[in-house]
């Protein structure tokens, strides 16, 4: 079964950067990581589940919340089965826990504080 591990959230100031990692595995015979388009989404406390970034299996193309656009980057290296989000310019209201999102797979989610 297909497993999702993030790291890399914490406790940062407002204007702060953070880098998210994402590490797939559990991949079945004749499926990769590569096969799969893959998306960051958070949830606030108390808030509905927000897309925040997706990026498709070659990672040539990407697509952001218009709330991060410009703040955000999304990538991957599908040689080490690992998604990645660059968090730029941190605001408060980026607060949340991060997941990664394959399919219909989630990760245990990594937290993202943003406070001064």
């Amino acid at each position: 079964e297909v497993q999702l591990v993030e790291s890399g959230g914490g406790l940062v100031q407002p204007g702060g950067s953070l880098r998210l990692s994402c590490a797939a595995s559990g991949f079945t015979e004749g499926f990769y990581f590569s096969d799969y388009g893959m998306k960051w989404v958070r949830q606030a406390p108390g808030q509905g589940v927000e897309d925040v970034a997706s990026i498709n299996p070659s990672g040539g193309y990407t697509d952001y919340a218009a709330s991060v656009k410009g703040r955000f980057t999304i990538s991957r290296d599908n040689a080490k089965n690992t998604l990645y989000l660059q968090l730029n310019n941190l605001k408060t209201e980026d607060t949340a826990m991060y997941y990664c999102s394959l399919t219909n797979y989630r990760g245990q989610g990594t937290q993202v504080t943003v406070s001064s």
